[in-house]
């Protein structure tokens, strides 16, 4: 029986403190709770064992909170219980979220013994101000201490988180984050713009999305149209550092696009283990501890498209077919007419995707795929 095509997503819940905007399901913790984590972990990732048969792993996630707050011993622990679990494809790209302020130069060793080839770097601004802002545990001199010591180890993908539309920020800050990051030459960067989750203390701070008489003006939220230019301005700059733009908020150099990204946007079925963590498989959802959901035709349907969209080539004609046995014009004809009309959307070749003006009304157009 030919294997199907796995991607794994490991949760670490466990963080130093609570940053402002997080919603992710993360906590401080204390030793011995990670230890008993890891052990209840490396149990459950040895039960999938049956289910793993089935399938080859073409990419593994190990995300968090902050999996680097672990000890080096630990993240050896999960990945040979991986790798003693699953059949794990020559080459897989295997990433690690960590954060400066958690890691030495011990740590990073073992992690690239463990296997891990690729860093996703949470930075977020290049400037300290921003960052107390935000609630972050480190300075920008101990992310480029981290990113030195990363190169030094080995790590030949690296991957740095950044944000825009922060309190206190203009765009010309964001320009200079932008520089001296892409400066670096990471093989990735992430940009994305803050969101406002209600239950984060900035909700209670900016009461959703606009500020508020009692917020200082240093710590104001740029308006809507600075969001934009800030957003317009990542293209313009990475690009001429030779990044491309894949993804709505994904750049990279040529050949190091995320592809455990890709096929989450792709919908390749993946499986997701730790506290929380997401699962797709045989048209199935579910969060761990919780029932699968069987999705029906429909919600696969609009899960391929709203999803597909995001990627800046788009969603193949050809595939949406293939996958559903009908035409993406039979199913969405008279939306799509609307948005080529609107200018929102375009064809290439056989590809749906965003036009520019689409883009910036991107949450709105791909809404327009719920049938």
């Amino acid at each position: 029986m030919k294997k199907k095509e796995l991607e794994l997503y490991i949760h670490i819940p466990f963080c130093i403190r609570k940053c402002q905007y997080c919603d992710f399901l993360s906590a401080p913790s204390t030793e011995e709770e990670r230890q008993e984590y890891v052990k209840v972990l490396c149990r459950q990732i040895r039960s999938y064992g049956e289910l793993a048969k089935a399938y080859h792993v073409s990419s593994i996630f190990i995300g968090g909170g902050t999996p680097s707050i672990l000890e080096a011993a630990q993240i050896q622990r999960i990945s040979e219980a991986v790798w003693d679990t699953f059949v794990i494809d020559c080459g897989a790209e295997v990433t690690m979220e960590v954060n400066p302020g958690t890691v030495t130069e011990e740590k990073l060793a073992a992690f690239y013994r463990a296997g891990i080839n690729r860093l996703s770097i949470g930075l977020q601004s290049a400037k300290n101000e921003e960052l107390k802002r935000l609630g972050r545990i480190h300075t920008y001199e101990e992310f480029l201490e981290t990113y030195r010591l990363a190169r030094e180890r080995g790590f030949e993908n690296i991957n740095v988180d950044l944000m825009s539309a922060i309190p206190g920020q203009t765009l010309t800050g964001w320009e200079e984050t932008l520089d001296k990051v892409a400066g670096l030459r990471p093989e990735h960067i992430s940009a994305y713009s803050l969101i406002i989750e209600e239950g984060t203390p900035f909700y209670e701070k900016y009461g959703g999305r606009g500020d508020t008489a009692a917020v200082p003006f240093v710590e104001k939220l740029p308006d809507e149209e600075e969001e934009r230019r800030m957003y317009w301005r990542t293209k313009a700059i990475l690009s001429q550092y030779g990044y491309h733009r894949y993804e709505i908020s994904n750049y990279a150099l040529p050949g190091f696009e995320c592809r455990h990204n890709l096929g989450y946007w792709n919908r390749t079925e993946y499986l997701g283990i730790g506290s929380g963590a997401a699962s797709l498989l045989n048209h199935q959802r579910w969060n761990d501890g919780e029932e699968p959901k069987i999705l029906s035709v429909q919600e696969q349907m609009e899960e391929c498209m709203f999803l597909g969209l995001r990627k800046m080539a788009g969603v193949s004609k050809t595939e949406f077919r293939k996958e559903f046995g009908r035409g993406m014009d039979e199913v969405y004809g008279e939306t799509l007419r609307k948005m080529y009309g609107m200018g929102l959307l375009e064809e290439e070749g056989d590809f749906v995707r965003l036009t520019e003006r689409g883009i910036d009304v991107s949450n709105g157009v791909m809404c327009e795929f719920l049938l």
